[in-house]
């Protein structure tokens, strides 16, 4: 049986007087590693596990090390690592860092407070997020896209779909917005209380998870300056928000304490450049930065 191993492999096989080609005889494995010998000198044949997508999970004894105990994961959070790890495995992801001033943004909302008491919705800097993303995703097309499983075919969307992650006690999970470039803020704050709600009560039903355009990961009520989220597909890009900070900016002629939010977007390197990310993530800056365009 043909294998592969690296010198280090042959060097501890040799110190250990192990023949490779019985290991893989055993093992059934092409690729060797030192976990397998010692598998082999143990008297176990069992090969290292290996998931679906043809990752490694080494199958360690951490009670040898000191005391543990042992949560089982819950099948959502199963499915989730799945898709996570599959799409770290295969996509060529870059993400793309940006800010935008919430000045504007957040004297609008803060107008609308009562408003907001009257109609009995909370009106979160989230729904403005949810709308910025749905006018972006309009004004480049290609971000609107999924590509076929064989990379041979763009699917280019004409319906604009917001993916939310919530952070539940079930797992992660991703709540669709439908049609947010048509609805206006109060619509998209409405939908957001009623998802968010719901998913954390596990009242969400199947088709309220499936087919967003693209997704938002908000850290901004926990923390963080920043962070690499994982586009989740077949979704070509996800934009990742995290706590607004304030900093001095230079603005006529003075220094300005100016509130910035953190914008991380990362994307499928496969569709989407780096030059048309920046262009996507500094339109989306604008829209933030001056809310009135999204009512236009």
């Amino acid at each position: 049986m043909s294998y592969i191993a690296s010198p280090s492999v042959r060097s501890y096989a040799g110190k250990k007087g192990v023949d490779l080609d019985q290991v893989a005889q055993a093992s059934g494995r092409e690729m060797l590693a030192k976990e397998d010998i010692d598998r082999h000198l143990s008297g176990s044949s069992a090969p290292v596990q290996t998931h679906a997508d043809g990752s490694r999970y080494w199958d360690v004894n951490h009670a040898e090390f000191g005391p543990v105990t042992e949560e089982p994961m819950s099948r959502l959070a199963q499915v989730a690592a799945d898709n996570l790890s599959a799409a770290n495995a295969h996509i060529p992801q870059v993400t793309h860092h940006d800010r935008a001033d919430t000045r504007a943004v957040e004297a609008f909302r803060m107008s609308l407070k009562d408003e907001a008491i009257q109609r009995g919705i909370k009106l979160t800097a989230l729904a403005f997020h949810v709308k910025a993303l749905a006018l972006t995703l309009k004004a480049f097309p290609r971000f609107n896209a999924s590509l076929s499983a064989d990379g041979q075919t763009l699917y280019l969307k004409q319906f604009v779909h917001i993916g939310i992650a919530v952070d539940t006690p079930a797992g992660l999970m991703v709540l669709v917005i439908r049609d947010a470039d048509k609805k206006g803020l109060w619509d998209i704050a409405s939908d957001i209380s009623d998802l968010a709600g719901r998913a954390q009560a596990r009242k969400i039903r199947p088709e309220e998870m499936g087919g967003a355009s693209m997704s938002i990961s908000n850290l901004g009520g926990i923390g963080g300056s920043g962070f690499t989220p994982i586009v989740n597909p077949p979704e070509l890009a996800i934009l990742g928000i995290t706590r607004t900070e304030t900093v001095p900016v230079w603005e006529n002629d003075v220094w300005q304490p100016v509130p910035l939010v953190p914008l991380d977007l990362s994307y499928d390197h496969r569709v989407i450049n780096g030059a048309d990310a920046a262009r996507f993530l500094s339109h989306y800056s604008g829209l933030i930065s001056e809310p009135r365009r999204m009512l236009i």
